[in-house]
């Protein structure tokens, strides 16, 4: 079975990302990976050179963002509510790319402060072509079970399942950190509940 990174931060992940693209897509032809994500954070800017270059070098491109998804209206700027969830979008056609550059667009002009801003009523709009990974666990329904509501988590989960559908995936990761051993069991476990499909993925920087 062949792995294909679905969650990567490049070089254009302000001071979070140090992966290069021409050494990402010469890394991806190497290890013979049939297609690679970028998923930067809060932005877009590297996936035009990404594409370019995954083309020359015969690997898939696959166009996403990982974006903040705030609890509440975007143009508040409010320092006490500075909690800004995870969300994993990758495009699989046209129209999920032009909702991507909407979203991002919307996420700067509108929603920033100290972070590029999106929320669940643009994601309402703006979903139509998207795949969708609940990230992390800074993800929401990863940071519902860490907080030690389940039932806030499972309801989460089933929020997303009903606006993405087929394309709603439940992200699992294990880097060792206790945050995730913690996480997973109860990931995994709404998972199944609710017959939402599971992505294993590695958070890459």
């Amino acid at each position: 079975m062949q792995y294909v990174p679905l969650h990567l931060h490049t070089e254009n992940s302000l001071l979070d990302g140090a992966i290069r693209l021409k050494e990402l897509c010469e890394y991806a032809k190497e290890n013979e990976l049939p297609a690679i994500a970028i998923t930067d954070h809060g932005v877009m800017y590297g996936n035009l050179e990404f594409y370019r270059t995954a083309k020359e070098y015969g690997v898939k491109p696959l166009l996403g963002c990982e974006f903040y998804v705030y609890d509440g209206d975007i143009t508040e700027r409010d320092s006490t509510k500075t909690r800004n969830y995870h969300l994993v979008l990758i495009a699989k056609d046209k129209a999920g790319y032009q909702n991507l550059v909407k979203l991002t667009s919307i996420a700067h002009v509108d929603g920033f402060y100290r972070r590029p801003r999106i929320n669940h009523r643009l994601l309402e709009q703006y979903n139509e072509g998207l795949i969708c990974l609940s990230a992390c666990v800074q993800g929401e329904v990863a940071r519902y079970i860490l907080d030690g509501d389940v039932e806030k988590a499972e309801e989460t989960a089933h929020y997303y399942k009903n606006l993405f559908k087929d394309d709603y995936y439940i992200e699992i990761q294990d880097h060792g950190l206790d945050v995730q051993k913690r996480s997973n069991p109860d990931l995994i476990r709404i998972a199944k509940k609710l017959n939402i499909p599971l992505v294993i993925t590695n958070d890459s920087h």
